[in-house]
């Protein structure tokens, strides 16, 4: 049976879809990349953008006609959808796509099993949250066929943004223990695997069970402990909420080689009042006074942030204090977006809508700006030695790309067999998006060998 899953959003749905397939592999299911060859498609779907939610309805047509075809040819397909549209919407994919065949939420995939038991004897909805965490009943073992690798340490959030829906898609805070976590850390490093991003809606809030030395462990003192594994050269971690970032993980930053240099730390807007409204539980000042801490920490310490822009109520004023703060503290990368809002949550009743015009015009001068700065950043890396996990090939024939401890994508010439290792390139050229780099020590236009 062929099995192809389509991801959207989040780093953590690309997890999931993982987990997915290797909950369905004991089923006789294998990956293929083409949704036209496949016997069952699962969408894994996000519900962070309205568009994003109505580009699944529209993958869904498609799929319904693919379907349909298929049943006048006497075949069939399994349709699917996951995630966070599937847990919000449940029912209304199921009456709005009548060719669906399963709908589950996020707490719910290790369930897969049952849920195609169930599939021959009618249409199936699973959006209940589990009372055993799903971690517990999920294949131990995976392998990426990657040399980087996402790994899920903490799950849902109790923080309710007022524009957000994760607390209701993915529920309340979950940490996994902490000798689970190392103990899939080890399988991957054993596997090939030089780079961990650690995952979680709100991932430094992480306090795992530690039944060995007892207690909870945060996410500074997990880091320190992965850190110790061998094999396992680099680690990342996200998403992370500002007022979550306590001493020891900014120690980390200083104390621990293996993590990178680079911290996505959203901010959301740089207004008291917006932040207020948003239920941020920080406000400008203390977004400058963090960011303050950790370069003291680690003096090379690049940021990126996620930025919301036309949030209810929000006035030319306060749009102004969000381009003061990112000239005050300058970005690396960042990602941006107009509020659109989401069903259910606080923010979408509010009578103080921007109008859609205004939200273009301040995205595009916050785009403007976060894009100089982007650039700025990689121009400023030209001439530097910069050690890169080559981990995929490139678009052009002989062309490998990998990441930079900046996270940025480097992009140079040489061979299949350096897939998976660690290459020192000097960089040759700072783009808007990526660097090209050259091997450290070679001219312009050699190549790895």
């Amino acid at each position: 049976m062929k099995l192809h899953i389509k991801t959207y959003g989040c780093q953590m749905n690309v997890y999931d879809s993982e987990r997915m397939a290797d909950v369905l592999a004991p089923l006789g299911f294998v990956l293929v990349d083409d949704a036209d060859e496949a016997d069952m498609v699962i969408l894994n779907t996000c519900h962070i953008r309205e568009k994003a939610a109505e580009k699944v309805y529209s993958e869904l047509g498609r799929l319904g006609r693919l379907k349909e075809r298929r049943k006048d040819g006497g075949g069939g397909l399994i349709l699917a959808v996951a995630g966070c549209v599937a847990q919000a919407e449940g029912a209304e994919i199921l009456s709005r796509a009548p060719y669906v065949d399963m709908v589950f939420g996020p707490q719910a995939y290790h369930r897969l099993p049952e849920m195609m038991a169930r599939v021959g004897q009618g249409r199936v909805l699973d959006t209940e949250f589990p009372e055993v965490p799903k971690f517990d009943r999920l294949p131990r073992d995976r392998d990426p066929g990657t040399a980087a690798a996402f790994l899920t340490v903490q799950e849902g959030c109790d923080k309710f943004c007022t524009f957000c829906v994760v607390p209701y898609t993915r529920g309340a805070e979950y940490s996994r223990p902490v000798a689970d976590v190392h103990d899939e850390a080890r399988r991957l490093a054993g596997r090939g695997v030089r780079e961990i991003t650690l995952l979680g809606q709100n991932v430094n809030r992480y306090h795992g069970e530690a039944s060995v030395r007892g207690g909870d462990w945060g996410l500074g003192r997990l880091i320190r402990e992965l850190a110790g594994i061998e094999g396992l050269e680099r680690i990342r971690y996200t998403t992370s909420y500002p007022a979550d970032m306590d001493d020891d993980l900014i120690a980390a930053h200083r104390d621990v080689p293996q993590l990178m240099p680079y911290l996505h730390l959203p901010v959301q807007s740089g207004s008291d009042r917006v932040l207020a409204a948003m239920n941020r539980r920080h406000g400008a000042d203390d977004y400058r006074r963090l960011v303050d801490r950790l370069r003291a920490a680690r003096p090379d310490l690049a940021l990126a942030s996620d930025f919301i822009v036309g949030f209810p109520g929000e006035t030319d004023g306060d749009f102004r204090e969000t381009l003061r703060l990112v000239e005050d503290i300058g970005f690396c990368q960042a990602y941006s977006f107009k509020y659109s809002p989401r069903p259910g949550t606080p923010a979408a009743d509010s009578g103080d809508q921007v109008e859609d015009s205004v939200k273009d015009e301040r995205l595009r001068d916050l785009q403007d700006l976060l894009g100089a700065q982007q650039l700025d950043f990689n121009v400023r890396c030209v001439g530097r030695i910069m050690p890169t996990l080559l981990d995929r090939r490139g678009r052009r024939p002989g062309q490998l790309v990998g990441r930079s401890p900046y996270m940025q994508a480097i992009h140079v010439e040489g061979p299949d067999d350096l897939l998976g290792t660690i290459a020192d390139l000097e960089i040759i050229a700072g783009l808007n998006n990526s660097l090209a780099g050259a091997p450290a020590g070679e001219p312009a236009g050699a190549t790895l060998s």
